[in-house]
């Protein structure tokens, strides 16, 4: 069975391109390079893609640029169709693509498969979205002459997507594009480039047209982006990862006056209030906490938690974390998969040594576990100083500090304590108590008696240091689209 097990494996991994994709066709790198990926649960190498140049990510914008004109007056509704038949194609080839996740990224197969599905939705919802770009005609407020106001796609976007949701973000940023006529340049993380090849198959498969979308993967992310966002011809950056990373490349965008689009980091505070329904907050804490294996920039990072309910909180979390099963991701019954790198790892076991040194306990986990492969066991953590680390990074792990607050306005003080505001969780049934720290929360999401935000329907985004621009919903589209005024006097 084991045996067959890895020819399985292998086959996934052998049907996806190795290559670049630039403008309709599968090409080697310039310099002949290529790049390693490995299995994160055993860290041994399961494939080599193309290492692109610089100038490999010049031919790819150039590919992007001389495809623009005519696929900006592509029929709306075959674009839609496109992204269609792409949904489509995902969903038929769920268990090959999830499998192929797993094996990069290191995610139990179960929760790889959830991801494919939600990727396919972004498909899905902007091919309804292509048909509704819409603008507006009226009388001039002077009677004199008409206004028109007409959306058109920005033009060649280059789209950087992030390890930890391999597919889901790489079709979160295609979906709109696609829908509102624009080209793009696709960079995947270099630690999990298979899904988003995968991903770029499919849409060839479905009918996107040559030089749409054109994909580079490479080792050095910055070599390959320095000359696209410095070239005239970019007009669209979008980027999901760090907010160091982020703040690099809004300032290098800033030559070129780019529209940006940054979903950056995170510190999700999660909430809970003395009149909570506490099994419903345990609940929601594991969908928020474990979601990815922790490895995720909406994983609840710090818990408040009432002191009349902390106690019952905290042990029935930790209950639940310890009676999780870790393993590879591809056998049956694991919960938890590895961390991604040793990296990953190391920063996590970093965190959680600093919290104990400062006084934190330990209720379960707290150390790494032996053998190969880049595991930590779920780990809560009681008894938090305030000076510790953990409150202020984002941990991107199978960690859950849990500090009690003694009321509404320490709790909402606590929460926005922090340069992030990406996403917060509430769990309260007191509906004036809800709004009131709803509005409070400086957050561009907040869960309220729910541990999941993340939805194609609606705008996925933060702010402060968190980012800029929405992902996702109507609003997800606008962000790929110039509003274009005409002043009529006929």
């Amino acid at each position: 069975m084991a045996v067959e097990a890895r020819a399985r494996e292998q086959e996934v991994v052998e049907a996806v391109p190795k290559q670049l994709l630039i403008g309709g066709e599968w090409v080697d790198a310039s310099g002949g390079g290529t790049l390693d990926v490995e299995d994160p649960s055993t860290g041994e190498r399961i494939a080599a893609v193309a290492d692109a140049t610089p100038d490999d990510a010049l031919r790819a914008l150039a590919a992007a640029h001389a495809a623009q004109e005519e696929w900006g007056a592509h029929p709306p509704r075959e674009r839609g169709e496109i992204l269609r038949r792409a949904y489509e194609a995902m969903v038929a080839r769920t268990d090959e693509l999830a499998l192929l996740m797993t094996l990069e990224m290191g995610k139990p197969l179960a929760e790889s498969k959830t991801e494919i599905a939600y990727a396919a939705e972004f498909f899905r919802w902007f091919s309804e979205q292509a048909v509704r770009v819409s603008g507006r005609f009226q009388v001039a407020t002077t009677g004199q002459g008409r206004v028109l106001v007409m959306k058109q796609p920005v033009g060649p976007a280059y789209l950087i997507t992030p390890w930890n949701f391999p597919a889901a973000m790489a079709t979160r940023k295609i979906g709109p594009a696609v829908a509102a006529g624009c080209t793009m340049v696709l960079k995947p993380a270099s630690l999990t480039p298979l899904s988003a090849l995968a991903v770029a198959r499919i849409l060839e498969e479905a009918g996107l047209p040559a030089g749409v979308l054109n994909v580079v993967t490479s080792s050095s992310s910055s070599e390959v982006s320095k000359p696209i966002i410095g070239d005239p011809r970019l007009r669209k950056l979008s980027f999901t990862g760090s907010t160091e990373v982020g703040r690099k490349l809004i300032e290098q965008s800033a030559e070129q006056i780019l529209r940006v689009s940054m979903e950056l980091g995170g510190n999700a505070p999660f909430l809970v209030f003395d009149d909570a329904d506490v099994d419903a907050a345990v609940e929601g804490a594991m969908i928020a906490k474990m979601r990815n294996i922790g490895e995720a920039c909406t994983a609840a990072n710090r818990f408040y938690v009432a002191e009349p309910v902390r106690e019952r909180f905290t042990e029935s979390l930790s209950e639940r974390m310890g009676s999780l099963k870790v393993g590879r991701g591809t056998e049956e019954g694991v919960e938890v998969g590895p961390l991604v790198n040793e990296d990953q790892r190391r920063k996590v076991e970093e965190l959680v040594e600093d919290a104990v040194g400062r006084g934190a306990k330990p209720v379960i986990g707290g150390h790494r576990l032996d053998g190969s492969g880049y595991f930590y066991p779920p780990t809560v953590l009681s008894d938090i100083p305030d000076d510790a680390r953990l409150l202020k990074e984002e941990i991107f792990g199978p960690v859950a500090p849990v500090k009690d607050f003694a009321g509404e306005e320490e709790a909402i003080s606590w929460a926005n304590d922090t340069e992030y505001g990406l996403v917060a969780y509430v769990y309260t049934r007191d509906l004036k108590r809800a709004f009131r720290v709803m509005e409070g929360l400086q957050y561009g999401m907040v869960g309220v008696n729910q541990g999941m935000v993340s939805n194609p329907a609606a705008p996925f985004g933060g702010v402060k240091h968190s980012g800029v621009g929405r992902e996702g919903g109507y609003e997800g589209i606008d962000e790929y689209l110039e509003v274009k005024y005409c002043a009529l006097n006929v």
